[in-house]
């Protein structure tokens, strides 16, 4: 039977590499529908826990996770052998960047070549990990020829930018479009056709290039505007002004203006990364990607924003960064999850560490984190406990925190999210 029939009658086998925040949701989507998922990790402790139906990404209930693995939906393995059972193949594996700036590929490279050995005639291979526009034609389409197979004729090639939003309790895998671009037309049908099982709406484009600067884009457009914004609050503070009330003002204007908020940095997989992705492609093409360049430096001089600025608020009370003893709330990158990946919180901490401030910090959902090569556990949030500490950074806004009580009892508290808003307190200092 070949690969569309298999589609559409509900049997093709979908194997999937790498079961972190993009490949988990997209396994258990698909697995929801009723086609049989294998995972394939090298992280020994993912694959352990979906075996054991446990889930260790906040927006997947662990009873989900174990009730597709009881049905023999869901499976996790570190035998990449497997890989050649599978109709549909796709990678969903990291892309840092290096110290330098430069995409690290070496994890799609890695992918591919335990691909290489088990590719078959009329699997279907699907890229979505990040990556600079040429990627998936340029790199990976010829690690996958080296078999003597033609990509769009013996086997289908396309990418699929990620769209995942971890902790969005409205959009989710199903219900967000799917943008798909293919080596070859057929290529890029299937890859439509394989993801309409369980997405709602699939967007096609006219080529894998095309795929993969659409996402580029979207972070692009995030993290320049959340430069610019970023800005401005650099500008009240000069200007005296109450950036929060400025851009409150400017978004109640209906046309013209899409609201961004300023804050200690940007954190997270995408928008501190891939940005850098298309600046190094167009560098390489000698165009000098400038928007992205002024953003990135920007967005990534916050933390110490943050901490001189804090520095201003100790004085005026007559305190000095050494040896005051501070809380931050607010390790994750984003509110309500527990991915510190790319956080400003850990910038923030590694530098008033080095000011000698001894720093404590809570997160109700990053119990523990590594900072400057040491461990930090996250401190329990009590009017008793937060008398002690000359001031609270609050760094990620996470609903279950109780700010009025915060304010309430703390010395002073210096808010780089707004998360306070709404609270009068002459203790309150804002970005």
């Amino acid at each position: 039977m070949d690969l569309r029939k298999l589609i559409l009658s509900g049997r093709a086998r979908y194997g999937i590499i790498g079961l972190g925040y993009v490949g988990l949701p997209l396994a258990v989507a698909l697995a929801r529908r009723g086609f049989r998922v294998a995972g394939f990790e090298v992280d020994k402790a993912k694959i352990r826990d979906i075996n054991k139906g446990v889930s260790y990404i906040g927006d997947i209930p662990s009873e989900t996770v174990r009730e597709l693995h009881s049905k023999g939906l869901l499976s996790a393995s570190g035998d990449f052998s497997g890989l050649k059972e599978q109709d549909i193949v796709i990678i969903c594996v990291p892309t840092p960047l290096r110290k330098s700036k430069d995409p690290d590929v070496s994890y799609i490279v890695a992918s591919a070549e335990q691909l290489r050995p088990r590719l078959r005639k009329g699997q279907l291979v699907i890229l979505e990990s990040t990556t600079y526009p040429g990627t998936t034609v340029e790199l990976v389409k010829p690690l996958l020829e080296e078999t003597g197979l033609a990509a769009g004729k013996d086997f289908f090639l396309a990418f699929s930018p990620e769209r995942v939003d971890p902790g969005n309790p409205k959009y989710g895998i199903e219900n967000t479009p799917k943008v798909v671009g293919g080596v070859t037309k057929t290529c890029g049908e299937l890859a439509a056709l394989a993801y309409s099982r369980a997405v709602e709406k699939v967007v096609p484009v006219s080529s894998t290039e095309a795929a993969e600067m659409v996402k580029l884009v979207e972070n692009t457009f995030r993290a320049v505007n959340i430069g610019l914004v970023n800005e401005i609050a650099l500008m009240c503070h000069r200007l005296g002004l109450n950036v929060w009330e400025i851009l409150d003002a400017a978004a109640s204007k209906p046309f013209g203006y899409m609201p961004f908020k300023p804050g200690p940095g940007i954190g997270g997989h995408c928008i501190p990364l891939d940005p850098h992705y298309l600046g190094w492609k167009m560098k390489t093409l000698n165009f000098e990607p400038r928007f992205i360049e002024l953003a990135g430096a920007v967005n990534s001089a916050m933390p110490e924003h943050v901490v001189s600025r804090l520095a201003e608020i100790l004085n005026i009370h007559g305190r000095a960064l050494n040896g005051s003893r501070l809380l931050v709330l607010g390790m994750a990158y984003k509110a309500d999850i527990a991915d510190h990946r790319e956080s400003p919180a850990t910038d923030v901490v590694s530098l008033l560490l080095k000011t000698k401030a001894r720093v404590d910090y809570h997160d109700p959902h990053v119990p523990e984190i590594e900072i400057n090569g040491k461990k930090h556990r996250s401190r329990p949030l009590a009017p008793a406990m937060l008398k002690r500490y000359d001031c609270v950074i609050i760094v990620t806004a996470h609903s279950r925190i109780d700010y009025g009580m915060v304010a309430r009892h703390s010395r002073l508290v210096f808010d780089t999210r707004n998360a306070a808003a709404g609270i009068s307190s002459e203790k309150i200092y804002r970005l």
